[in-house]
């Protein structure tokens, strides 16, 4: 009988451990923008219109200067945010496209690769995507399939055919009026959060806007000035993540929450690098630096403000130390824990790259920055003042505001050639790489280019 009641006490004391533990994990709300720039959000700097809701984020957490994404396009900067390893790695190094080639129609995330949808699933959350998803289309390839008990939003980019919103793997509305997507997706994000407050849950908001073309709710269209459409845009993001965290406060579960909101890569026309050169789809600093802001109480002090470079990478293992799940050994990533860095508490970090296709273009270490393969610079398009978006609003198949940003309102400074194909920066001196250095500093390339070697010696698939 002693052993019984021993036995009794020691399973009802872990039972209670284990609620104790469940009770004390975070809740992980992840707001990714697209195509939202460096200089769009007024806590990095924007002064024509204000974001106090995502600003509260940071002023009640910590705000980054020198966050990187690993692509400055869509969906190899998504799947490398969601898996925590460079795109040479997973393979996915493309966007998928449902309306070009039978190439880009086919593309989608590798099955073996993890998402963080599925390791928060594995761990017991409840998981859900709303809004883009953009890692393929195909049916094995849906988020329903890859770690999200629910989805609704545009599989892919919204200004690919056809724009429709799918619920789990149903159409629902084909073609979806752009204007109603924000607050639809808030509305769906908002109703996630009332139906799972008292279970442990992981929100992937992932916004279709700033992407092109631009479209906004009658409530935040201004039409009496029709060339802000892009601020309207923002006004409407910035009131969505408002509704996010009204919505956890309501519920009592803001301070167990973590809450991000990024971008996954720099913006298009109409939006702002902040002063950086280049846009987005460049390796430049304006396609590959963009806002990010952090807020989680029980980790990161308020007011924190941190300028060591990290990248999109780093968000795997972060979310997962802080969340208390076993972070996976059976494969390799290369982003780092970030949870001392966001705190303030080191400067240290491994050199950081970026990519395009099948080259690795940039290294980053430190202040140093420099191309190892040939960046782009501008295109006809992007000299061509009448040029005209074939994917435009349509009235039929795209419904969005017809007016739309021109070429004439580049986002950051237009970067001319170099003489040196292969230039290198220093950006603490020089954010906007205006100065190359490499003839200056030859030991410095050196040094970085040995460490891409050892990088790409990382990678068997390669060798």
């Amino acid at each position: 009988m002693p052993f019984a009641k021993n036995l009794f006490t020691l399973l009802a004391l872990l039972s209670s451990a284990f609620t104790f533990a469940e009770a004390n994990k975070p809740n992980v709300v992840l707001i990714v923008a697209d195509d939202l720039g460096y200089g769009d959000l007024s806590s990095y700097g924007q002064t024509a219109y204000d974001t106090p809701e995502i600003d509260r984020i940071g002023a009640e957490g910590t705000l980054a200067t020198d966050y990187h994404v690993v692509v400055p396009y869509c969906a190899p900067s998504r799947a490398s945010m969601l898996t925590g390893r460079f795109p040479l790695r997973h393979g996915m190094i493309r966007n998928p496209h449902p309306d070009t080639t039978p190439e880009a129609d086919a593309v989608g995330i590798p099955d073996e690769e993890r998402t963080l949808g599925e390791v928060y699933q594995a761990a017991g959350y409840q998981t859900s995507l709303v809004g883009k998803w953009h890692l393929g289309h195909q049916a094995q390839f849906l988020p329903t399939r890859n770690g999200f008990d629910s989805y609704y939003g545009i599989l892919y980019s919204n200004d690919m055919l056809p724009i429709q919103t799918m619920v789990n793997e149903t159409v629902d509305e084909n073609p979806i009026d752009q204007r109603n997507l924000t607050k639809k997706y808030t509305d769906r994000a908002v109703e996630f959060i009332d139906e799972n407050k008292d279970s442990l849950f992981f929100l992937y908001l992932a916004h279709s806007m700033p992407h092109k073309p631009l479209a906004v709710s009658k409530k935040f269209y201004t039409p009496e000035t029709p060339d802000d459409l892009y601020a309207d845009v923002i006004r409407e993001l910035d009131w969505s993540v408002g509704e996010v965290m009204k919505t956890l406060e309501k519920h009592d579960i803001l301070d167990n929450t973590i809450v991000i909101f990024t971008s996954d890569n720099g913006p298009h026309f109409g939006g702002s690098t902040g002063g950086f050169k280049g846009k987005k789809a460049t390796p430049w600093e304006g396609g590959l630096r963009v806002p990010f802001l952090i807020r989680y109480p029980k980790a990161f002090p308020k007011g924190t403000v941190v300028d060591t470079p990290f990248w999109s990478l780093d968000l795997f293992e972060t979310l997962l130390d802080l969340s208390g799940i076993e972070i996976p050994i059976d494969r390799k990533l290369d982003g780092e824990n970030a949870v001392a860095l966001l705190k303030g508490e080191t400067k240290k970090h491994a050199p950081i790259f970026s990519s395009h296709g099948e080259k690795v273009i940039t290294i980053r270490d430190g202040d140093w920055k420099l191309y190892l393969n040939e960046p782009n610079y501008l295109s006809a398009r992007d000299r061509d003042p009448d040029w005209v978006d074939p994917r435009w609003p349509n009235g039929t198949t795209i419904l969005a505001q017809a007016e739309q940003p021109k070429t004439t309102q580049y986002p950051g400074i237009p970067p001319e050639r170099f003489e040196n194909p292969l230039p290198l920066f220093n950006l603490a001196r020089d954010p906007a790489e205006m100065t190359d250095l490499a003839k200056e500093y030859p030991e410095v390339v050196s040094r970085l280019r040995k460490k891409y070697e050892r990088f790409l010696a990382s990678m068997p698939e390669l060798n």
